[in-house]
């Protein structure tokens, strides 16, 4: 049961990341909303801060819902912020679209 509500919140939450980007063209994305809300929910509020203000979520931030792979995510996150990562260190590493 909690397998079968993690994939459908993990469907859900790649919907309504593709739907924005898919539709870009005709209009922009705007702030809060049910996208907004799950992200907030589900990952956290920095990521749903980042997603208003357009960003887009990194690989990361998305891998934290899947079972077990969240936690080995969460230690290798920790070991970065240890190590002295930063915000801008995370866009210069991965590009300005995701931080």
């Amino acid at each position: 049961m909690k397998k079968s509500i993690v994939a459908l919140l993990i469907v859900l939450m790649a919907l309504f990341a593709v739907a924005p980007a898919a539709s870009a063209a005709t209009t922009a994305r705007t702030p809060g909303g049910a996208a907004g809300f799950l992200v907030g929910c589900c990952i956290g509020p920095r990521a749903a801060a980042a997603y208003n203000e357009g960003k887009d979520l990194h690989w990361t931030e998305w891998a934290r819902l899947i079972p077990y792979v969240g936690w080995v995510i969460g230690i290798i996150n920790g070991a970065d912020a240890f190590n002295g990562m930063n915000t801008a260190d995370m866009v210069q590493t991965y590009g300005s679209q995701y931080y």
